[in-house]
């Protein structure tokens, strides 16, 4: 096996880049966070489509940040590469990490939370043994162990294999979305009216709601998780085709379509919906598209609409795994990490250790979803992982020029220094702003004990995190004094 390249192979096209950050972003949580913000932010009524707006200005900021980072520096591990060699090492690691870690779970609770939506298909469907079955623990466990080792696997066989596997579940989830889309817009707000009545009999609140720009904020910091995941394009640029170009069209792509797609999703379903029933019905349960539309809907379609967020699901196990593997792959490279995670299979040209102890790590996930029966938790921290992280390459867009200016000339998109400038502290300015919004109401939120709030663990997490990577870089540095000019250039793969 010996003439086979021990790098990675640049086999990853556009296509299948901007699929890796599209599908690492729509979740089923477009189907869900849309309309139970009416809950977790009282209030914000009619002004949801404004916050998603809003949410999307840091994003963006962040998005110029990571296209321009990836011109210069196209190579595996994205987000710890650039801040490692912009701002220094510690802070490559910290944004990464708790990204890594936060994501490796949440992997894992996407695998456990899928499986009742097919449930509810097969019950919709009066298959009810089935739907009966998917409810059993040990069945609902195993299956979201299948479906967590066999994106893995997927991952493993190679960028062909996870091209073939990805793009295909992409277009399918697009055009199961268009089916919301589409039955939000042929209805309108008198045809939801007269169904209400007919099969209720309960008439629509004419509830006023009332502009306050501190529930405005909270709403579009908790709707900018829906934009996060298009780093992942960044952590596969050493797996990219025509990286310096490709990277930055991917993360444009992905960003904006996404955006797009949102916007038109949450449209539709509020244009037949009125928010008033919306913000009534969340107090008392859960919601989805599915069940809003229900009303106005023949069942069948329900059921395509239950599919398609399951779809969603599905979609995010393999790009994420993928975006983790290559995170661990390239500390691992660096030396921050033991260097046999590294390793690249022979045949299939991944960092296949790198994947099974990523994928290790989610399966821990999957249980503890199980055993503890709640995964919020699990989702603030990744929210508050992504927010330092995004926050981080702004400041790396910044201070790149002074720390770094041999790879600061290799950028090859916006070059100009001064709207390089504005770019990162535009968005140093916003995601400040979004990651204090965040934590305030993250405190002050009443919780039974104090490991219940996100940014306490957060802390904690990166602290001990930290003290590993202080103690790694010691031993480094013994070994290699000249250790900080090594982390100036970029590494092979």
């Amino acid at each position: 096996m010996s003439h086979h390249s021990p790098h990675l192979s640049r086999q990853l096209g556009l296509v299948g880049l901007a699929a890796t950050g599209i599908c690492s972003m729509i979740g089923a949580s477009i189907y869900v966070v849309p309309f139970m913000i009416q809950r977790n932010v009282p209030g914000i009524g009619p002004y949801v489509l404004p916050a998603f707006l809003f949410a999307a200005i840091p994003a963006i900021f962040a998005a110029f940040a990571y296209t321009i980072l990836a011109s210069a520096m196209p190579r595996a591990g994205g987000s710890y590469l650039y801040a490692s060699r912009a701002i220094h090492p510690f802070w490559g690691f910290v944004a990464s990490f708790s990204q890594w870690f936060g994501l490796s779970i949440v992997i894992g609770v996407i695998a456990y939370v899928v499986v009742p939506f097919f449930r509810d298909m097969a019950w919709a469907l009066g298959w009810v043994t089935v739907s009966n079955l998917l409810e059993y623990a040990p069945i609902r466990v195993g299956l979201s162990l299948v479906f967590l080792w066999g994106f893995a696997f997927v991952n493993i066989l190679g960028i062909k294999s996870y091209e073939k596997t990805l793009i295909p579940l992409m277009i399918l989830m697009f055009v199961l979305g268009g089916v919301v889309i589409v039955a939000g817009l042929i209805n309108d707000q008198n045809d939801f009216a007269q169904a209400l009545l007919a099969k209720e009999n309960r008439s629509i609140s004419d509830t006023v709601a009332t502009w306050n720009w501190k529930t405005f904020l909270s709403a579009a910091a908790l709707l900018f998780s829906s934009f996060i995941g298009f780093d992942a394009i960044a952590q596969a640029g050493g797996e990219a085709k025509n990286p310096k170009k490709n990277l930055p069209r991917a993360i444009f792509l992905a960003i904006f379509g996404v955006g797009l797609f949102y916007f038109s999703f949450t449209y539709a379903v509020y244009h037949t919906v009125p928010w008033q029933f919306v913000a009534e019905e969340a107090l008392q349960k859960d919601l989805s598209a599915a069940g809003v539309l229900s009303y106005v809907l023949p069942p069948w379609i329900g059921v395509l609409i239950l599919f398609g967020a399951a779809i969603a699901l599905l979609n995010d196990l393999p790009a994420m795994i993928l975006s983790v593997s290559r995170l661990l792959f390239s500390w691992s490279e660096d030396g921050i990490f033991p260097k046999n995670l590294s390793a690249i299979h022979p045949k299939f040209q991944t960092p296949y250790l790198a994947i099974i102890t990523s994928t290790v790590v989610s399966t821990v996930g999957v249980l503890g979803s199980h055993f503890a029966g709640d995964f919020f938790l699990g989702i603030d921290i990744m929210v508050t992982s992504m927010l330092v992280n995004f926050l981080l390459m702004c400041v790396a867009l910044v201070l790149f020029r002074r720390k770094n200016p041999d790879l600061h000339g290799q950028i090859s998109i916006f070059q100009n220094p001064n709207l390089q400038q504005f770019l990162g502290w535009g968005g140093i300015v916003f995601l400040s702003l979004f990651l204090g919004v965040h934590t305030l109401k993250d405190l002050q939120a009443e919780a039974s004990a104090w490991y219940f709030h996100s940014t306490l663990i957060w802390i904690l997490v990166m602290g001990l995190a930290s003290a590993y990577f202080i103690f790694r870089w010691k031993k480094l540095q013994t070994r290699d004094p000249q250790l900080s000019q090594k982390f100036k250039t970029l590494p092979e793969n």
